[in-house]
């Protein structure tokens, strides 16, 4: 998905650049942490994108049933461990807090539930967080914020929509019979490129991906994955967590690496630091980490049949009795939501748990 375009001399591609001048090029993966994680200039560090202002609209900014339903969801996997008295409820990538917000409104059907939880936020945006403490600032549940997921010893449920899209992924090319690593360089301009790195660099390929054809790229997460599933590892016991993001369910050659600045894909090298770099999740490739891992794995499904299971459609009815004036528009919300083509087969649920942790409702 990596296209032409003018490149913007932005403060983080001038340090990129003077970094590639003197060190050589760039592995992609390191390009999407340095666009997305540096500490002065990253993506996620000081924008506000998230929104009709900012730069793209999530799940739980569209409709509040969202959010709601999984809160629903989180105290059904709750009782399924036993109802403990005290859970840590995480949330990876908060967004503006809508989510928690709208979860933590439905779990007030649930008191106990709601009762028992320690929220959790794990946000790295300073200005988000702001965002979020005003919020949740009336919910009246013990919340905190730290910027990674942290070990622990008791019952955990994580909740993250739109999160694996943004971890760091590998690239490899084609070209001349041999694998090289595909890498961001600096062109006979002195702008930032795509390059080849070393022939001989040998992607992880799955058994079944078939034979590659000159050109052809293949991405991977395999070392993001390996790492998440570890850190989820160490969460705690029992352990369950939801995510939900777009990409496919079975393995295959292509450049989905993309960026997103006012609602309109643009080119990943062309604003660096100041557009969303995100790529097609491989939910085969997350879940053979997770098993790795000693995880278990229930899903993936697509997003329109897993709200659908969870009753999208009547809470939205009894949403729309209760606010006639919003009628259409919460109709043509939840629509979106679980539209064919669209949100609704494009991204998928999956729930990733401890062994001993049962079979996790609306995925199995």
């Amino acid at each position: 998905m990596s296209g032409g375009g003018q490149r913007v001399a932005t403060p983080l591609a001038r340090q990129l650049a003077q970094r590639i001048a003197q060190q050589g090029s760039l592995s992609v993966a390191d390009y999407i942490e340095a666009c997305l994680q540096d500490p002065e200039h990253g993506y996620y560090r000081r924008q506000i994108a998230i929104g009709r202002s900012g730069d793209f609209i999530t799940a739980p900014e569209i409709s509040q049933v969202f959010g709601e339903l999984i809160g629903l969801w989180s105290a059904i996997v709750w009782q399924s461990m036993g109802s403990p008295p005290a859970l840590r409820f995480l949330e990876l990538g908060p967004g503006r807090g809508t989510l928690m917000r709208d979860a933590l409104r439905a779990a007030r059907l649930v008191p106990a539930f709601r009762a028992a939880l320690d929220v959790e936020l794990i946000e790295s945006n300073a200005a988000l967080e702001l965002i979020q403490r005003a919020t949740l600032g009336s919910e009246e549940v013990p919340t905190r914020w730290s910027d990674e997921i942290a070990a622990g010893t008791g019952p955990v449920i994580l909740i993250a929509n739109e999160f694996l899209d943004t971890l760091p992924l590998q690239q490899w090319v084609f070209h001349g019979g041999a694998w090289h690593e595909r890498c961001v360089g600096l062109n006979a301009a002195g702008a930032l490129a795509f390059v080849d790195g070393k022939a001989g660099v040998e992607p992880p390929l799955p058994a079944d991906i078939g034979t590659p054809r000159e050109g052809d790229i293949y991405e991977s997460r395999a070392l993001a994955l390996a790492d998440l599933a570890g850190r989820l590892a160490r969460l705690g016991s029992p352990c369950a967590a939801l995510f939900i993001d777009y990409g496919h369910t079975r393995a295959g050659y292509g450049d989905t690496l993309q960026a997103i600045a006012a609602h309109r894909y643009t080119d990943p090298l062309q604003a660096p630091g100041e557009a969303d770099l995100t790529a097609q999740v491989d939910f085969a490739a997350l879940v053979t980490a997770m098993r790795a891992a000693g995880l278990a794995c229930d899903g993936p499904l697509p997003q329109g049949e897993f709200l659908g299971r969870l009753g999208i459609v009547e809470r939205a009815s009894r949403l729309m009795a209760a606010n006639p004036a919003k009628a259409a528009q919460i109709e043509a919300s939840v629509a979106r939501l679980m539209a064919p083509g669209g949100m609704g087969t494009r991204f998928q649920a999956i729930g990733i748990r401890s062994v001993d942790t049962p079979a996790l409702p609306a995925l199995v």
